[in-house]
C-alpha cells in the first residue's frame, strides 16, 4: 500500500517585517507542524524576503546557498520536515523570483526560478527563468510553479506530462484576484488529474493585502482543505493512487496528445 504523505500549507502573515521577523516565526511554527507528522511544508512566493518590499529587494536577494538557505536547512533538519520557500535570487547580475526545497537531511531537491513575469514590479526587478524539473520526495512526483505560472494551462498540463502527482505553487495573490484561488487553481488540479496545493500570504504587506485562500486540491478537483483570510496552517494528505484513479477516468493527459488543430 503506498504510504501517505502529509502536506503542510503556511499561510505566512503579510506583515512579517524584515527577513529576521520571518525566519523567526518559520521557526516558532515548526513544532507544531513537525508534530502533525508533516512531511513537507509549503511557504509563500518570496516569503523569505517578502514581496511588496520595492528597492529592498535588490538587498535582500541571496545567493542560493546564502544565509538563508543555511537557516532554512537547520531548521529543517532539526523539526525532520522538508521546507520550499520563496526567495529572491541573486546571481552574477541578475535577480530571480525563485523557491527552494530543502529536505530533512538538508539536500537541496528543487530549485526553481519563475517562468513568467505578471505586470507589475517583477519585471522591473527580475529575470524570467528557463525549463520545469520534477523532483522526487517519499515516492511522490512534485513540480513547483510560482504564482503566476500555474495560470496558465500549458505550465501545468506540461509537469503533469512529465509525471507530476503534486504541483506545489507559492503565491503572493493580491485580494482583488478571488476568482483565482477559488476556482482557477482547483481546475487546474482537475484537468490534469493531479494535486495542486498554493500558498498566499494573508493580511497586508506595506499597503497591499493579499487575498489569503490558500488551498490544497485534490486529483478531482475537491479542496482538501482551503485557508481564510489570516495567517494559518492548513493540511493535506496526499494519495498517489487518487491521482492514477482521476487520470484513468479523465484520461487528459492522453487524449490531448491525440487532438489535430491542423
Amino acid at each position: 500500500m503506498q504510504p501517505v504523505f502529509r502536506l503542510a500549507v503556511a499561510q505566512a502573515p503579510a506583515d512579517l517585517n524584515s527577513p529576521t521577523d520571518r525566519l523567526d516565526w518559520l521557526r516558532s511554527i515548526l513544532p507544531d507542524i513537525a508534530n502533525s507528522g508533516a512531511d513537507l511544508l509549503l511557504l509563500p512566493e518570496l516569503f523569505a524576503c517578502g514581496y511588496n518590499i520595492g528597492d529592498a529587494i535588490r538587498t535582500r536577494a541571496e545567493v542560493a546557498d546564502g544565509p538563508t538557505f543555511a537557516a532554512i536547512a537547520d531548521m529543517a533538519h532539526e523539526a525532520g520536515v522538508a521546507i520550499h520557500y520563496g526567495f529572491a535570487e541573486r546571481s552574477e547580475d541578475a535577480l530571480y523570483n525563485a523557491a527552494l526545497c530543502v529536505s530533512a537531511d538538508r539536500t537541496v531537491l528543487c530549485h526553481q526560478r519563475k517562468l513568467v513575469l505578471p505586470p507589475g514590479f517583477e519585471k522591473a526587478y527580475f529575470t524570467p527563468g528557463r525549463g520545469c524539473h520534477l523532483f522526487e520526495y517519499h515516492k511522490l512526483k512534485i513540480a513547483t510553479l510560482i504564482c503566476y505560472d500555474a495560470e496558465f494551462p500549458e505550465t501545468v498540463r506540461h509537469v503533469a506530462q512529465l509525471g507530476a502527482d503534486l504541483v506545489l505553487v507559492p503565491t503572493a495573490l493580491g485580494s482583488d484576484w478571488s476568482w483565482v484561488a477559488h476556482t482557477m487553481i482547483p481546475t487546474r488540479a482537475y484537468e490534469n488529474g493531479v494535486y495542486l496545493a498554493y500558498a498566499n500570504s494573508g493580511g497586508v504587506e506595506n499597503g497591499s493585502e493579499f487575498l489569503g485562500a490558500s488551498v490544497i486540491a485534490a486529483p478531482d478537483g475537491i479542496e482538501v482543505a482551503r485557508a481564510g483570510a489570516s495567517a494559518t496552517i492548513i493540511y493535506g494528505d496526499i494519495d498517489k493512487s487518487r491521482v492514477a484513479a482521476a487520470q484513468k477516468r479523465l484520461p487528459y493527459l492522453k487524449d490531448g496528445l491525440t487532438i489535430d488543430l491542423s
